[in-house]
């Protein structure tokens, strides 16, 4: 049975021109939808990632953005696996530099560094403005995830004028094969 797919979108959520909002219009996948994207608390926006999570009766992949990744491992820190079977997390947001994010991100800091307990797979920019490059590496390699570099992206976001992000998908395709799950139709 193929798993059903999570969108965490980050700070301000996903816009209209944005690869999340393309996959999500393509190929069905589920947005999480949080209370308040502009002001954005841990504790709440944890609190209704497992909701959903609870309310879905398959494996789950989580397909995050910015805050978004984040969230993905505060949420694994106090659930643990629950229903996640895997997670994207793409262009990761330095939440512990007050230099590269913002001031309303900081309830998500300090940012685990242990391994996620799920297969992962982090991608990164050479140019985002959220986290540098070397520092997304570090958060891979921490959370025990595979890493993928696609150059001058910046924040990998509507910005960067990705469409629907046809590498990204892929990424995910890889890694929907690594966890074993059916790809016909993802």
């Amino acid at each position: 049975m193929a798993p059903t797919v999570f969108l965490l979108p980050g700070l301000g959520n996903s816009g209209r021109d944005h690869w999340q909002t393309n996959w999500e219009i393509r190929y069905g996948y589920h947005r999480v939808e949080q209370d308040d994207w502009d002001r954005p608390k841990r504790a709440a926006w944890i609190a209704r990632l497992e909701a959903e999570l609870s309310a879905v009766r398959t494996g789950v992949v989580l397909v995050a953005h910015s805050l978004g990744c984040a969230l993905v491992t505060h949420w694994a820190r106090e659930y643990g696996a629950g229903r996640v079977v895997g997670a994207l997390l793409v262009a990761p947001a330095d939440v512990d530099s007050a230099r590269r994010t913002p001031d309303e991100v900081r309830d998500f800091s300090p940012l685990p560094m242990r391994p996620l307990p799920f297969p992962s797979i982090v991608v990164a920019s050479t140019t985002d403005s959220y986290v540098e490059h070397d520092r997304a590496a570090q958060f891979a390699t921490r959370w025990g995830a595979g890493f993928r570099s696609i150059g001058a992206a910046g924040h990998i976001n509507a910005d960067s004028r990705l469409g629907d992000w046809n590498d990204g998908h892929r990424f995910f395709t890889e890694l929907l094969v690594e966890l074993g799950a059916p790809t016909k139709n993802i």
